[in-house]
């Protein structure tokens, strides 16, 4: 009898961590498919959209379609990546509301049920002062890695002036919005089921930068960590959306002016 529970009592803990990991897996899945949905579904309304706007046959073999050109080939690239935030979000929402009907807006932390656990004082400090921790940050992985995003980079010739300002209304608004209503928002809360709030940090950032991965490889994952891990703390700390989407806004418009902006010489 006494083995019999201590053997209990050790599976436990085993089958605790098997769970979890289970359920970590099954975030990592589910953002996966919101991401391959939403890329898929822009990919799909641009093409065909785009085609049809031009006066071009959709489905016209590659070899007989016209060459469209460096600012045609910006500008759809350009929709491609709006579009997939809108679709995102709207997948999100859409997946959320349909499931809880009522309590969506708690689930996505939208709502005012519960206090702001954070002064407005603090925040305003934080969102000042973020941005010098994030351009250091950035750039350091940047050169460490080898990579080109930290420095020197330039906006394509090819965009209209008002492509570049439909551009920066995504990396500042739509963008950080989408992102925040599918980690911070939806993946938090499922990760907040069975995961303790320090570990339900660690899992989103882990997920939100690995979302990054590009042709730099891990340098752009590795970049995203600490604003990863500090809009989880954000998250939990004033039980709020709103917070993260600004942080997550603020820090991409100061990058991009940092690394925008014209060197000495």
């Amino acid at each position: 009898m006494h083995d019999d529970a201590a053997g209990a009592r050790s599976a436990s803990p085993a089958r605790a961590v098997a769970l979890a990991c289970l359920w970590v897996s099954g975030l990592g899945v589910a953002v996966l498919l919101y991401l391959a949905a939403a890329s898929l579904m822009a990919i799909l309304a641009v093409r065909v959209g785009a085609d049809l706007l031009d006066g071009i046959d959709p489905l016209l073999d590659l070899a007989r379609r016209p060459s469209l050109g460096p600012a045609r080939l910006a500008t759809r690239e350009l929709a491609v990546d709006i579009l997939r935030q809108v679709f995102l979000a709207a997948l999100v929402l859409g997946a959320v509301i349909w499931r809880e009907p009522a309590q969506w807006r708690r689930r996505l932390a939208l709502d005012r049920a519960a206090p702001n656990g954070m002064r407005a004082r603090n925040l305003l400090l934080l969102l000042l002062l973020w941005p010098i921790v994030h351009i250091a940050w950035v750039s350091g992985t940047a050169e460490a890695f080898g990579a080109a995003f930290g420095r020197g980079v330039y906006l394509s010739p090819s965009l209209s002036p008002a492509a570049v300002t439909a551009w920066l209304a995504y990396l500042v608004v739509l963008a950080p919005a989408a992102e925040e209503i599918l980690m911070r928002g939806e993946i938090f809360a499922s990760a907040r089921r069975f995961l303790s709030p320090a570990a339900t940090i660690l899992v989103t950032a882990a997920l939100f930068a690995l979302a990054h991965i590009s042709a730099w490889g891990l340098a752009r994952p590795v970049s995203l960590l600490p604003l990863a891990l500090m809009l989880g703390w954000l998250r939990w700390r004033t039980g709020r959306l709103w917070p993260c989407i600004a942080l997550h806004g603020w820090s991409n418009l100061s990058l991009v002016a940092y690394v925008l902006w014209p060197s000495p010489g």
